[in-house]
C-alpha cells in the first residue's frame, strides 16, 4: 500500500495500436498538468518503434506481449494468437512492473487500461489499485458491445434493425463489424475479444470515455446508471483546443513518422476550402478496386487533393497516378493530421471513420464523406450522418465496391452544394461544443478533476 500524501502514481495501459495509444496519452497529460505522475505501459517490442517526443511529460516503461524480440506482424500471428499471448504475458509482467515501480519508491495508485485489454484490471485489483477502464470508441458503439456480451442482443443479429436503449434504429450493416460483416458474422475469436471488455467491467472503480457529453448525452447518461462512467474527451493537444497547456501541440508519441512539411508546404499555397483529404487511418486496407475506385473519382474532380497512401499500399494505384495528378493531387505515405484538418485550405474529410478521426474532424469543424471499412466505422458513419449531421455516408453496392460516382457526388455536395452549407454549419457547432466541453469548468475538464481527486483520496 502507499503512504498517505505521496503523490499519485497513473499507470496508462493502452492496446497496442496507434489509435488506442493516442488518446489515452493525450489524457495522461492532462493529468499531468494536474498533479499527477503518469507512466505510459506499451509493448517491449512497440516501445523499439515509437517516436517519443524527448520533452514528453510521460515516462515509458514496457510490459512483454510474447513477441519481444520481433513483434507479433513479423512474427505472423492473428489477433486470435495475439490477444491471449498479451493477456498471459501481460498479466505476468504487469505484476512484476508494478512491484518494481514500488520497490523504487514510486508505487502506482491506478491502472487505467484499455478496454480491449480487460485482463489489466484483475491484476489492479490484485495490487490494490484504481481500476479505470478507458474506452477509445465511441458510448455508441461500446453500448452496442456490452448488450452483446451480457446477451442482450444475440447472435447472428437478424432482423431489419437493431433497437437498443438511447440509440436510433440501427440496421444490422450500421452495428460493430466486429459484430457482423455487411450479413456475415465474424470469427468468433473477434467477437469474444469485444465483448469480454463488459466481463468483468462490474469491478471496475472508473469507466473513461474519449468522447465529450453533449455530443452523446442520452446514452452517457443510460450507461453512468451501470458504473461509474464519465467522459474525459475529446483528446486532442489542447493549442487546437482549449490552448490551455500551452507546449501541448502535438500528441507526441508516433508509430509513423509524418511528411509534416511537405504537407503543409503543399496545403499553404491553396484557396481556402479547396482540398480533400483523404486518409483511411494505420489499419484499414483498402482493396485494390476500390483504390483505384477512389483514384478516379479524385482524379475525376475539380478540386485538390491531399491522400495518405502508406507505403505498403501504394502499388495498388493506377499506373502512373501520382504523375498524371501531381499538378492537383499530393500522396504521401503519412501525415500529421491535425494540422492537416486545423489549416484553412481543407474543404472536406474522406475518412472510414475510425473514432479518433471523427473526434478530430468534429473538435475542428472538417465535413465528412464517411467510408467506413470495420469495427466501430459503421456506426460512426451513421451518427456522423444521420445524429450529428456532420458528413455524408457513401455506401457500397453489391460488390462491396462504393462506386467512383457515388464518392463524387459526396465530394461535391459538401464542397458546393447546398446541402453542404448546412453541414459545415453543423460541423462549426460541434466544434465549438468540443472545445467548451474540455475549456475550464466543461463537462469533461469537471470530470477529469473529479478523477484526479478521487486519486488524491488513494495515494
Amino acid at each position: 500500500m502507499e503512504k498517505k500524501g505521496r503523490k499519485p502514481h497513473v499507470l496508462i495501459v493502452p492496446n497496442t495500436g496507434q489509435g488506442h495509444i493516442t488518446p489515452m496519452v493525450q489524457f495522461g497529460k492532462r493529468l499531468v498538468t494536474k498533479g499527477i505522475k503518469v507512466t505510459l505501459v506499451t509493448s517491449v517490442y512497440l516501445s523499439k518503434s515509437m517516436h517519443v517526443d524527448p520533452e514528453s511529460s510521460i515516462a515509458i516503461e514496457t510490459i512483454s506481449d510474447g513477441f519481444d524480440e520481433i513483434g507479433p506482424q513479423k512474427a505472423g500471428v492473428d489477433s486470435k494468437v495475439y490477444f491471449p499471448s498479451f493477456r498471459i504475458n501481460g498479466s505476468r509482467t504487469l505484476a512484476e512492473l508494478i512491484e518494481k515501480l514500488a520497490n523504487n519508491g514510486q508505487p502506482a495508485t491506478a491502472i487505467v487500461y484499455d478496454g480491449l485489454l480487460s485482463w489489466a484490471l484483475d491484476v489492479a485489483k490484485q495490487y490494490g489499485l484504481l481500476k479505470v477502464a478507458f474506452f477509445t470508441q465511441s458510448c455508441a458503439v461500446n453500448s452496442i458491445n456490452y448488450h452483446v456480451n451480457r446477451k442482450l442482443l444475440p447472435l447472428p443479429i437478424t432482423g431489419s434493425h437493431v433497437s437498443l436503449p438511447e440509440l436510433p434504429p440501427l440496421l444490422p450493416t450500421e452495428t460493430s463489424l466486429f459484430l457482423l460483416v455487411y450479413g456475415k458474422t465474424s470469427p468468433p475469436h473477434l467477437q469474444e475479444l469485444v465483448s469480454n471488455q463488459f466481463s468483468n467491467m462490474d469491478e471496475a472503480d472508473w469507466v473513461l470515455f474519449n468522447t465529450f457529453y453533449k455530443l452523446e448525452e442520452k446514452i452517457v447518461d443510460w450507461m453512468a446508471k451501470l458504473w461509474k462512467v464519465v467522459t474525459v474527451g475529446p483528446t486532442l493537444p489542447s493549442m487546437y483546443l482549449d490552448k490551455r497547456i500551452e507546449d501541448d501541440k502535438d500528441y507526441g508519441i508516433k508509430l509513423f513518422k509524418p511528411k509534416t512539411s511537405d504537407c503543409l508546404n503543399w496545403l499553404n499555397d491553396k484557396p481556402i476550402g479547396s482540398v480533400v483529404y483523404v486518409s483511411f487511418g494505420s489499419v484499414a486496407k483498402l482493396s485494390q478496386e476500390q483504390t483505384e475506385e477512389l483514384a478516379w473519382a479524385l482524379k475525376g474532380m475539380n478540386c485538390y487533393f491531399l491522400w495518405v497512401v502508406r507505403d505498403s499500399l501504394e502499388t495498388k494505384l493506377p499506373n502512373k497516378f501520382i504523375e498524371e495528378t501531381s499538378d492537383k493531387g499530393l500522396i504521401v505515405s503519412w501525415c500529421p493530421q491535425l494540422a492537416v484538418l486545423a489549416h484553412e485550405s481543407i474543404g472536406c474529410f474522406v475518412t472510414h471513420c475510425g473514432f479518433n478521426s471523427v473526434l478530430e474532424a468534429l473538435s475542428l469543424g472538417v465535413p465528412m464523406v464517411a467510408m467506413p471499412q470495420w469495427i466501430d466505422q459503421p456506426t460512426n458513419a451513421k451518427f456522423v450522418e444521420d445524429v450529428w449531421g456532420t458528413g455524408i455516408r457513401v455506401l457500397p453496392d453489391e460488390k462491396d465496391l462504393v462506386e467512383r460516382q457515388v464518392l463524387q457526388k459526396a465530394i461535391k455536395d459538401i464542397m458546393e452544394g447546398e446541402k453542404g452549407k448546412v453541414i459545415k454549419k453543423n460541423a462549426m457547432k460541434w466544434k465549438e461544443l468540443a472545445k467548451e466541453a474540455i475549456d475550464e469548468g466543461g463537462s469533461s475538464d469537471n470530470n477529469i478533476n473529479e478523477f484526479v481527486a478521487a486519486l488524491f483520496g488513494s495515494s
